[in-house]
């Protein structure tokens, strides 16, 4: 192997970057979003409906802010000036969650951190697929989103801590939360420098009908796979809720997505480097076929312990599908239209979310949480079929 080469599978510095910013704001995010449902539904008094709602609505408006976001990146040939801005708004938001007095504060600081995150989440993408070599882009991928996922199971870990030091006291742990978020928009300012990207063409808007006729069909086929699959994979705080009503205490909630995170972080990175050499529809099928096998679970065991397992199963695939997807986007969407790409991508997706949360949250209150985890495991089983039916598109990385 020469030198050149091993040079091109070495993943960037910049990689690792943002990975550990997107690990900070984790951090950051979990430790208020493990306990927030509980907090909604205990303390301010929500319905598991009106849960789903704030959720779906959060959720949402993150990727309705990516398609402009990444468009902006594509038009302007620059990716950190957007992210910055986007992490420093999340950061912003955080005291919110401490000093508001009801739920109309609490959805406001959800609205805007996910703005936030709509802002910085598709120049993001783009940026790692500008940073990372086409032949290494599924790693580098796979690593950003397993460093994002070790601070998903730290957060709720501190959570856990702090509610027993604290005697459940949520605003004081909710105010923890602020320190990692400024770290985390610090090291993103000091610590990315952007590639120079000469511009050769007049600059022209990214989201025209003449800019959006170069996403190929492969591309829109990614888009619509990952609507039908989002479907099928609505919020976690889901998650919370089951494992309150199996009988998990309320300081001990934060464990379920400690334990999803962990097995999610765990296998972000391996199965990142593995679809750099499989079928991207064979490994995205197997992601579905253990969803839906944590959807059976969620749905059969009714006890916290069943909560547990099914929660582990569950980012399980989460480690397999959503660094895939990001590939899956990258590898179909050309250069110049990456942010865009992205952007339309997560558009559709955080429609789907809020669609698949609002549903559970009717579900769950019309019904109970079995009838939840079973449709979620029904859209699964249509995703399946929807993409055996699907022709392999054939696509060159860019």
């Amino acid at each position: 192997m020469t030198t050149s080469t091993l040079a091109k599978r070495q993943l960037p510095t910049g990689i690792w970057i943002l990975g550990f910013v997107s690990l900070l704001m984790d951090i950051s995010s979990e430790i208020i979003h493990s306990l927030l449902p509980i907090y909604l539904v205990s303390v301010l008094g929500a319905s598991a409906l009106m849960v789903g709602l704030i959720e779906g609505a959060a959720e949402a408006t993150a990727p309705i802010i990516k398609v402009f976001s990444g468009a902006l990146s594509d038009y302007l040939g620059k990716r950190k000036g957007l992210a910055v801005i986007g992490y420093g708004l999340g950061a912003l938001t955080k005291p919110v969650f401490a000093l508001a007095p009801g739920l109309g504060w609490i959805l406001a600081a959800r609205l805007t951190d996910r703005v936030g995150k709509g802002i910085r989440g598709a120049p993001r993408d783009a940026l790692v697929a500008d940073l990372a070599p086409p032949e290494i882009r599924g790693a580098a991928y796979g690593l950003r989103q397993s460093l994002d996922t070790v601070g998903a199971f730290l957060g709720p870990l501190l959570a856990i801590g702090l509610m027993l030091l604290w005697q459940n006291d949520y605003q004081a742990v909710f105010w923890v939360a602020v320190i990692p978020a400024a770290l985390a928009v610090l090291l993103l300012v000091v610590g990315i420098r952007e590639p120079e990207k000469p511009i050769t063409e007049r600059r022209t808007n990214p989201i025209s009908r003449a800019s959006l006729k170069q996403l190929s069909r492969a591309y829109w086929a990614v888009v619509a796979i990952g609507a039908v699959f989002t479907l099928a994979r609505f919020s976690e705080a889901f998650l919370l809720l089951r494992a309150e009503d199996g009988g998990l205490d309320v300081a001990w909630l934060p464990v379920i997505l400690v334990v999803m995170n962990i097995a999610y972080s765990l296998s972000a990175y391996p199965f990142g480097k593995l679809s750099d050499r499989m079928d991207h529809r064979q490994l995205l099928i197997m992601g579905l076929v253990v969803l839906f096998v944590a959807d059976l679970v969620l749905a059969l065991g009714n006890h916290w312990l069943w909560t547990l397992v099914g929660s582990v199963i569950w980012g399980l695939h989460m480690g397999m599908t959503q660094g895939l997807l990001a590939t899956m986007v990258a590898h179909t969407a050309p250069k110049a239209l990456r942010g865009t790409a992205f952007g339309f991508f997560n558009l559709v997706g955080g429609v789907a979310l809020f669609l698949a949360s609002a549903v559970a949250g009717l579900l769950w209150t019309w019904a109970g949480p079995a009838l939840t985890f079973y449709a979620g495991a029904a859209f699964c089983l249509l995703t399946i079929g929807l993409m055996m039916c699907q022709g392999k598109p054939a696509v060159e990385p860019t």
